[in-house]
């Protein structure tokens, strides 16, 4: 299914990432919110990356769960991943339009 949406768009010194779900490269989804956080935030590098930005550069996130007893498992990956100061974050419960875990969308400064 085609869905109209832009990977990543600038706005001034501004860069936004589109939602990022945790599917490895082959195109599975790994079981668990552990290995899907951790694949979200490495597909969420990638696209960083491409446009000359790290984690380091993220100054917001807005994060998904399908599932609030996920958020500790989560968080842990998260704070692991991400240097100090940490960027602002908005978690939410939610159902996501596929099945996954995880969603995260982030702006970082350019």
């Amino acid at each position: 299914m085609a869905i109209p949406l832009s990977k990543t768009r600038r706005h001034g010194d501004t860069l936004y990432l589109s939602g990022e779900l945790g599917f490895a490269p082959d195109g599975t989804l790994p079981e668990g919110i552990t290995a899907q956080t951790e694949q979200c935030l490495t597909n969420i590098e990638a696209t960083l990356a491409k446009e000359g930005k790290s984690l380091a550069d993220v100054i917001s996130c807005t994060c998904y769960l399908t599932d609030p007893a996920d958020f500790a498992a989560f968080n842990a990956v998260y704070s692991a991943r991400f240097p100090e100061p940490f960027p602002v974050r908005t978690t939410i419960g939610c159902a996501l339009m596929i099945d996954a875990k995880v969603e995260i969308t982030v702006i970082a400064k350019d």
